[in-house]
């Protein structure tokens, strides 16, 4: 399984994410198949995930994403989290058997996980993918639990070139890495630190130009700005790409070596990356 860069639908996961994180802190009734899942905060500061009384889960941040019917088993959904900014929640799913009520936690020890999406009877979880990089897609339906259902590579658009490139179309910096052009000749150039310098663009505004007309960006890690931050230049006339990631040093990492940089670039990436 292969996908391109998926900014538009991290940024709305993320939104929606943010949106229910926002919702009323008081204690919560959830009708679920006869009974009542209940979210209430326990002395500790903790929200306590319950079906009747019996305890599901528990964290600093629990809410109620959504109740989904799988084949005529339905199964609700919450994230629970740490809360902050470290890490996204986990996912809890709760189904009603013979048994009584079940839960399993997708993502457990994990940094988060992929919202979930629904196929028919199965749950899907896709992650989203910074260049360079390749994560499993996990499914789970109630019959079979959780299992991996394939592998997901970051890919580039077939067939973009450089000759495709428009800039002005360009939201997000990594969204250059979406150019097949662009991509392997990065790839090419920072070898196995593609992911880190990619993973230092995530949180960013929009490109700049320079005068002459490049495009440069500066980016940072999510939630570690001014850390590990990263920088990209297009020059899409000369075909020629400039990166540079802050480094234990005041003087960041570049490529290629700041002395093949045009004036104008260097100018750009010093302002917005080396420390005074």
């Amino acid at each position: 399984m292969k996908s391109s860069a998926l900014v538009a639908a991290f940024a709305l996961a993320l939104t929606a994410s943010t949106s229910a994180l926002a919702q009323d802190d008081g204690p919560q009734t959830i009708p679920f198949e006869g009974g009542n899942f209940t979210i209430v905060e326990n002395a500790n500061g903790e929200k306590v995930v319950a079906y009747d009384g019996k305890e599901i889960a528990r964290n600093y941040v629990a809410f109620h994403d959504s109740t989904v019917d799988l084949n005529g088993t339905k199964v609700a959904i919450f994230d629970v989290g740490d809360g902050g900014n470290a890490c996204g929640p986990e996912t809890v799913l709760a189904w009603k058997t013979n048994a009584g009520i079940q839960s399993t936690v997708v993502g457990d020890g994990e940094c988060g996980t992929p919202p979930a999406a629904v196929t028919g009877g199965t749950l899907y979880f896709v992650p989203w993918l910074l260049p360079g990089t390749k994560a499993p897609v996990r499914k789970w339906s109630p019959a079979t639990g959780l299992e991996v259902a394939g592998e997901l590579s970051y890919t580039p658009q077939p067939g973009t070139t450089w000759a495709s490139l428009e800039v002005e179309n360009i939201t997000y910096p990594v969204d250059f890495f979406d150019n097949a052009d662009i991509y392997q000749l990065a790839s090419t150039m920072l070898g196995d630190q593609l992911e880190g310098v990619a993973l230092g663009l995530s949180v960013s505004s929009g490109p700049e130009k320079t005068a002459s007309g490049m495009a440069f960006a500066t980016g940072c890690v999510p939630h570690a700005c001014g850390i590990n931050d990263s920088f990209i230049g297009v020059d899409a006339q000369g075909k020629k790409l400039y990166f540079a990631k802050q480094s234990d040093t005041p003087e960041p990492r570049t490529w290629p070596v700041l002395a093949d940089w045009p004036a104008e670039m260097k100018d750009a990436m010093t302002k917005s990356l080396v420390t005074e």
